[in-house]
């Protein structure tokens, strides 16, 4: 997997970056305390087209109540530096967070994508919340579906989709210049991986991503989705490099093998408690960030199967 033809061409469009600076992205990352989470907004500093990667809808379990607190400066931020968004991207569907891309696109526009395994996701989760014959298991809530190696462009700026599957099997990771933003596949090198004991989740398959991520040139930038502040340290971290992540990750640096890591990475999720907002959250990205069709009462309700999971 390593040595395939499109992460070739994620290398060469890396090295033609970093061996121009017109080449690079700008990127801001705004980071929701409450889920951990890093979004972004990534833009071509000639053009000041943008894409924003992995927003969060506010959500209170105990009320049922969504808000915009951590969309708001996002549309701050592009409006301020003027910037056009053409891309919203997801990088899977997320189990921790809800998406707040449905209204970012009301304010902002741009095309809503992820890749093309959501399919799968939601066919998987569409039985579990028995969502019925009116929830499509197609796709079609997004604009565009990512194919892995699949070329698109952020401007003048070259772009790359990777898929990387484990942490679910939806997962892709998105290269703009000589950025790569990797989702939920590896944390700071202190904290280590994502889990893969969701449905449809798998080890061996995320070792196998994570590796694939770290053949790329040394100098890779990293964007994380996720910090959650490993133990000793005092300030979040979302940015890092593959030769940083391959010497010193403390799951998957050089030397660790895919069968240690598979043990590691199994028992450990043995342990783990569900996250606290999955069953909101999935349900709701699965379509695209859209809340459920409201029922005859013009309420939308969020269902949590129990004991099903």
């Amino acid at each position: 997997m390593q040595n395939d033809e499109a992460l070739t061409r994620a290398a060469a469009q890396i090295e033609r970056a970093r061996a121009d600076m017109a080449r690079r992205p700008t990127i801001a990352g705004f980071f929701d305390e409450a889920t951990n989470t890093i979004s972004y907004v990534v833009h071509d500093p000639a053009t000041g087209e943008a894409a924003i990667i992995d927003s969060v809808l506010d959500y209170a379990p105990n009320s049922g109540r969504t808000s915009f607190g951590s969309a708001d400066p996002i549309i701050e931020y592009v409006e301020t530096n003027n910037l056009k968004v053409t891309w919203l991207i997801e990088t899977h569907a997320h189990a921790d967070h809800i998406s707040a891309a449905p209204y970012l696109q009301e304010k902002l526009g741009g095309r809503l994508s992820i890749g093309k395994d959501i399919i799968r996701v939601q066919d998987v989760f569409g039985k579990l919340f028995n969502a019925g014959t009116d929830f499509e298991r197609d796709g079609s809530q997004f604009d565009h579906l990512f194919t892995d190696g699949e070329e698109f462009a952020l401007g003048e700026l070259e772009g790359i989709a990777l898929h990387v599957p484990g942490h679910t099997p939806a997962d892709m990771a998105f290269i703009i210049g000589d950025a790569a933003f990797v989702g939920d596949t590896i944390f700071m090198p202190d904290f280590g991986t994502a889990r893969a004991d969701f449905p449809g989740g798998d080890a061996r398959q995320l070792f196998q991503s994570i590796r694939r991520l770290l053949s790329l040139p040394d100098d890779t930038r990293l964007f994380l989705c996720h910090d959650y502040k490993a133990p000793g340290r005092d300030e979040y971290a979302w940015e890092t490099t593959v030769k940083q992540q391959r010497e010193e990750n403390v799951h998957v640096k050089d030397g660790v093998t895919e069968e240690e890591f598979v043990e590691m990475r199994t028992s450990r999720d043995r342990t783990l408690d569900m996250p606290t907002l999955i069953m909101p959250s999935v349900q709701v990205n699965i379509r695209g960030g859209r809340l459920p069709e409201p029922e005859d009462n013009g309420v939308s309700y969020i269902k949590i199967p129990v004991n099903a999971v």
